[in-house]
């Protein structure tokens, strides 16, 4: 027995220390050959880190063999990606990186290839939280109206949809904790639901996607990376607080994350709660006003061959849903109408790696639960100030609509390297059931799944890449029959299959040292959804009556995409072309009748076409590399095959930014800013023929922010404050706009961020 051990030993020990394999190096200075600290290396398909040492030095352990690609990122110097191959044992990858004013180049994480931006073969807009918070977003679907070619659908201040170039609810998928959201997001007042505690970026696949995400990516993807695990053998965690002075608004959130050599672990929880904003003219928007708590959660192991995380996010909301001018003060508790949400999300993330190939297993749970309480129109009307007892009484008879969503989806990636050829093959799918249990029935009972095979190749040349890809989805829809058929609001049961093909083809190349170039040419479906099909009643919350329609077919659209780009040392210029024609474009649009006081809108189809684009330039003049002057123009126009337009076409823009950055002295990784933005919004005229045109108007936006130490305590701060001169303005994607009730006025915002 004890030679059985000791020859077992003797095999287990030499594979042991085979599987240990390592990456050593040290990182300077181009010109100097000084040694830089905290200088990030990171290896994004093994999503493993590290920074180096006060000496320039770093370790990465546990790594799996095979070639993989690595990323060397510093403020104020030029990003460095290139595959590195890792051999059993000790391996060394040392370099000397160059300075550069250009932004940091970020790894694309949307798409399964890990690439730079300027790597990568579709242009993806890319931005830190961070970057985005700094100019005092309210909620996370406003912050994104950043990204040039993105907008939001707003109910208030609390509840946004984000629009991308012209499409949304259906038409934009978002992902967050790398799987598939579903929060019944055909409606227009129901927002993204997610907290912006614990991501960490943002990234935006502009025009269709349904080759990497299946149905409804035909407009596009919202992607949502959560924050990062912590490097091995490293501790950390934050408090952060913001107020906000035009809701008397404030956030709060602190996080912890830990690792050691394999396990890992983080959690972050937060908490806000806003009051009625104002308007420009300083009149409280009664019932704009809500709360919401978040708590993320996440685990994960990491050896050399396999790499598994779990994650969970809890999301409970408060929303009110505002219809007119009323009480003027400063509660925090919602009136009717209101909405409850509470949302929870499990993913799991597993990847296995070989020396030529790896797996990817993703799966993913979600649960929504949305409940809207309603007045009861048959009680009577009180005096404005018993409105609020009023409301607070109603609300204590139920729900009138209460509806729960189940959603499980999966994708399995099998991931093979030829060389210069690297390849995925994948299967996704989900399963989905809808159930009611309130008094109102907005969609009837359901059964959704989906299932979709994939194959997507990137061949890497010398000075350029090529990208194609193929896929095949099939949609089933499977409702109840809700009511009789004598009943007015009667919902049949229906039993719809959609299936669709697309492909994908993209090139991009560099056509100089300094001038890149990309080509898209991108297909993509989506199936309708079940209120298009079977909604037959009033949609409380839209102040209409929608009637579906069973006969609507599939959307099918083909989208070419041009992109041009210019960078040296201090100037950067692009230029984004689009063009998206897609056929049988589902619409709402009135028929001209009314059911009491609530006009009726029926589901349509007619073929449309979209095109426009976005440009933009970022001027850091030598030797004035602390300054930075930034311009950019997105604008999109929609028309249907009758000439009229889309509904909900964003106005164009052009928005202009004055930066400025410093060092902290002897701590060059260490940033401060100041910043002023003007932005413009040019006149909507661009109507469907229910819409009236927007006035346009133009507003500024003013921060400075940076890091301090206090007491020997490292902190971060940002005061930023928007819509500076405290103009009165609608914005054309408000859905308050047909009440005439103005967009949030002067908001001035305060951040302070504890670092242990």
């Amino acid at each position: 027995m004890k030679r059985l051990y000791n020859t077992l030993l003797l095999v287990w020990v030499p594979l042991y220390f085979y599987a240990q394999h390592t990456v050593t190096g040290h990182i300077a200075d181009f010109e100097t050959g000084k040694p830089l600290a905290q200088v990030s290396i990171y290896l994004p398909q093994l999503e493993k880190g590290s920074t180096t040492d006060d000496k320039g030095n770093y370790t990465l352990t546990n790594l799996p063999e095979g070639t993989y690609q690595i990323v060397i990122s510093y403020v104020g110097y030029e990003t460095y990606s290139s595959p590195i191959a890792i051999k059993p044992g000790h391996n060394e990858f040392t370099l000397q990186i160059a300075q550069s004013a250009i932004e940091i180049d970020e790894i694309v994480l949307s798409t399964p290839f890990h690439k730079l931006q300027r790597e990568n073969v579709m242009r993806v807009e890319q931005k830190t939280l961070a970057a985005l918070k700094r100019n005092g977003a309210i909620t996370l679907a406003e912050g994104i109206t950043q990204l040039p070619g993105v907008s939001s659908i707003s109910t208030g201040t609390g509840i946004g949809k984000p629009v991308i170039r012209g499409l949304s609810f259906n038409r934009v998928v978002v992902y967050t904790q790398g799987i598939r959201l579903e929060n019944q997001q055909f409606g227009a007042e129901h927002g993204l639901g997610l907290n912006d505690a614990g991501i960490a970026s943002v990234e935006v696949i502009k025009g269709p996607a349904s080759l990497l995400y299946g149905s409804d990516a035909l407009g596009g993807v919202l992607y949502l990376n959560p924050e990062k695990f912590a490097n091995t053998n490293t501790t950390s965690g934050d408090i952060n607080v913001n107020y906000f002075s035009n809701t008397l608004g404030y956030g709060t959130n602190a996080g912890f994350t830990t690792a050691g050599e394999k396990l890992k672990f983080l959690v972050r929880a937060a908490h806000t709660s806003h009051t009625d904003y104002k308007t420009g003219e300083g009149i409280h928007v009664t019932n704009s006003r809500f709360r919401e708590t978040d708590l993320k959660t996440g685990v994960a192991y990491q050896s050399s061959q396999l790499k598994t995380e779990l994650r969970y996010n809890y999301n409970g909301s408060g929303l009110g849903i505002p219809e007119e001018i009323g009480i003027q003060n400063r509660d925090r508790t919602p009136l009717l109408p209101n909405q409850e949400i509470t949302s929870h999300i499990l993913s799991s993330k597993t990847n296995w790696f070989f020396k030529k190939a790896s797996i990817e297993a993703t799966l993913g749970y979600i649960y929504n639960g949305r409940q809207e309480f309603e007045e009861h129109h048959h009680e009577e009307e009180h005096e404005q100030e018993e409105e609020e007892e009023e409301h607070n009484h109603e609300a204590e008879e139920g729900p009138a609509l209460d509806m729960a969503l189940h959603t499980f989806n999966y994708t399995i990636r099998f991931n093979p390297h030829w060389n210069n050829i690297t390849t995925t093959f994948g299967i996704q799918g989900m399963h989905q059931k809808h159930k009611n249990f309130g008094e109102e029935i907005l969609i009837p009972n359901a059964i959704t799944n989906d299932f979709g095979i994939m194959a997507l190749s990137h061949i890497h040349f010398n000075n350029s890449d090529l990208q194609l890809g193929i896929r095949y989805d099939v949609r089933s829809i499977n409702s109840e029959q809700n009511g009789t058929q004598e009943e007015e609001a009667f919902i049949e049961a229906i039993h719809k299959d959609f299936n669709s093909v697309n492909v994908a083809l993209g090139y991009r190349a560099d056509l100089t040292e300094t001038i890149l170039g990309r080509l898209n040419f991108t297909t993509g479906f989506r199936a309708p959804n079940i209120s298009e099909l079977t909604s037959n009643g009033l949609h409380s919350s839209a102040n209409r009556v929608e009637i579906g329609n069973l006969n609507i077919k599939r959307e099918q659209n083909i989208q070419a995409d041009v992109a041009v780009e210019y960078a040296n040392p201090h100037v950067e210029v692009y230029a984004n072309a689009f063009l998206n024609r897609i056929d049988d474009f589902i619409f709402l649009k009135p028929n001209g009748k009314f059911v009491e006081e609530d006009p009726v809108f029926v589901y349509q189809q007619q073929n449309a076409t979209l095109y426009g684009g976005e440009f933009g330039i970022h001027l850091h003049p030598h030797p004035l590399d602390w300054l930075h002057i930034e311009s950019n123009f997105d604008m999109v126009i929609g028309k249907l095959n009758d000439g009229t337009y889309i509904p909900l076409l964003p106005a164009n823009r052009w928005t202009n930014t004055l930066r400025v950055e410093w060092n902290t002295p002897q701590k060059r990784n260490t940033q401060n800013y100041a910043f002023v933005t003007l932005q413009s919004v040019f006149d909507q005229n661009n109507t469907a023929a229910f819409e009236d045109p927007t006035a346009g108007y133009s507003l500024v936006t003013t921060g400075v922010g940076g890091e301090a130490r206090v007491l020997n305590q490292k902190i971060k701060y940002n005061i930023s404050a928007n819509n500076l001169f405290n103009i009165n303005y609608i914005d054309h994607l408000s859905r308050l706009k047909p009440d005439g009730i103005a967009t949030i006025g002067r908001n001035i915002t305060f951040t302070l961020s504890l670092l242990l």
